[in-house]
């Protein structure tokens, strides 16, 4: 699947009785949480011995990727953009 694919399915399930401007509110906080939940995964498997629950990790991950498309999306940004910028700013840190 292509970023911009994601990205226009994801955008189905957003609640469309918001405006613009809580959309990427609603997104950028939900992000904030996903990761939260990805953290406490991977932190009770690394310090508590647990088993790292793969099944638990991709969805909490999806929902993340969910958050920040939708993040993306409604502040003018898509995946692409941002993919691309990134992978510049790592060769130029570390050529």
């Amino acid at each position: 699947m292509k970023l911009s694919e994601y990205e226009t399915a994801a955008e189905r399930t957003m609640n469309i009785e918001l405006s613009v401007r809580d959309r990427l509110i609603d997104s950028a906080a939900g992000l904030a949480e996903e990761a939260g939940e990805v953290l406490s995964i991977v932190r009770k498997h690394s310090f508590q011995g647990k088993k790292l629950p793969l099944e638990r990790l991709e969805e909490e991950l999806g929902d993340a990727l969910w958050c920040l498309a939708m993040t993306a999306r409604f502040s003018g940004l898509t995946l692409e953009q941002i993919a691309a910028a990134n992978i510049a700013k790592l060769k130029a840190r570390q050529p």
